[in-house]
Formats: structure tokens, sequence, C-alpha cells
């Protein structure tokens, strides 16, 4: 098992927004994630930055690569760049975390 962290930012005001689009993740995109192998996926907001820190579990990180040939990543990318940084393809601006502790 492999525990991946990263940032994102989200743009200001639109906290109640992207909770509400997580609340209705589209099933099919549920699927793929779990496909993938990724068997634990929070997200949690700093409210005063508007720094969005996700955590992930996953047996094989090289799956990740494979999301973004997948069409429905791409679309929920496309969906999502609205409220937070993205990327020109649309999809998030993100920050890699280094772990520095762990207590299992």
């Amino acid at each position: 098992m492999n525990r991946i962290a990263f940032r994102m930012k989200l743009h200001n005001g639109r906290a109640a927004e992207y909770k509400a689009r997580h609340d209705a993740i589209w099933p099919e995109l549920q699927n793929l994630l779990k496909e993938a192998g990724i068997f634990e996926y929070s997200i949690f907001l700093d409210e005063e930055t508007h720094n969005l820190f996700a955590y992930l579990k996953i047996g094989d990180p090289k799956k990740l690569d494979e999301l973004p040939l997948r069409e429905i990543m791409r679309r929920w990318w496309h969906f999502m760049s609205d409220i937070m940084d993205a990327n020109p393809d649309h999809s998030p601006v993100i920050k890699p975390l280094i772990e520095v502790f762990y207590l299992p």
C-alpha cells in the first residue's frame, strides 16, 4: 500500500460548490478510481488559504498515470476547472507533498 498526498487550490468562495460536486460524484468516476486501485481517498479544505489537501491510498502508484487517458477523468477535470486552479488541459494544478512522518 502506498500513501499519496498533494495540494490543490480552490477559488475563493467556492467551497460549498466544491463540496456539493463531490457529494454528487459521478458513479462512473468512482468506479474508475477504484479500478485504478485507489481504496481510500480524502480531500480536506483549509478555509483560510483555500488550499485543498488530498490523501489517497493505492496499491500501485503507476496506475495514477493512466487516469488522464480516460475520458471520464478529463470530463471531471473540465467540470471542476471553473472553481479551482487548473492547467490548460483542465487538470487541477497539483503540488505533490512529501511524507515526513507516519505513525502506523
